[in-house]
């Protein structure tokens, strides 16, 4: 019986676990005031016809603060590039010096740094729901246990506990990043 019990303890955090992950991925494509590779780490680049995303065709560098320069291993990739960065709609306008694409990015405005704290909120808000299904899920299993009320409730009130946890976690790591965006 403890062994079921255990299991849906470790499949419902490892569930909460990548929810936390996929959020501090999502945090990572939300700019936050410098250029960082990350922001076109998610960008698709149609490489001989399929989607490839772009750190897999080429070199992502940050030479300073408000500048990010692609070099592509190919150089025949640099109107592809391009065009993968225009029809990302970042809001960056790619510059192609024949040898490597270069990205100014320019500075946020105060109007910016706040829809990207909504942004950030939202995808907070997304990992939280996830967390509760994950809450919900467990719930559900051990509710099947053939045990008594005593485990299944402290079993209950244990997933409740990590729930908390987790819930926790997310907040901070939107503290973290707000505090990030609006740091001018």
């Amino acid at each position: 019986m403890n062994e079921e019990i255990n299991f849906i303890m470790d499949a419902t955090k490892e569930s909460m676990e990548d929810s936390l992950a996929h959020l501090e991925k999502e945090f990572g494509n939300i700019r936050a005031g410098k250029a960082s590779p990350a922001m076109v780490a998610s960008v698709m680049v149609d490489y001989y016809g399929s989607p490839t995303p772009l750190p897999q065709i080429a070199n992502i560098n940050t030479p300073d603060g408000r500048t990010i320069s692609i070099q592509p291993w190919e150089k025949a990739m640099l109107h592809e590039i391009e065009r993968g960065i225009m029809i990302a709609n970042l809001g960056f306008n790619p510059m192609n010096n024949g040898e490597m694409v270069i990205i100014n990015v320019p500075p946020l405005t105060e109007e910016r740094r706040k829809d990207l704290v909504k942004q950030a909120k939202s995808e907070t808000e997304d990992a939280k729901v996830s967390i509760r299904n994950a809450r919900q899920d467990a719930n559900k299993d051990i509710k099947k246990l053939e045990a008594s009320e005593d485990v299944r409730t402290k079993a209950e009130t244990d997933i409740q506990k990590l729930t908390d946890i987790y819930i926790k976690k997310t907040d901070e790591a939107l503290a973290v990043k707000e505090k990030e965006i609006m740091t001018v």
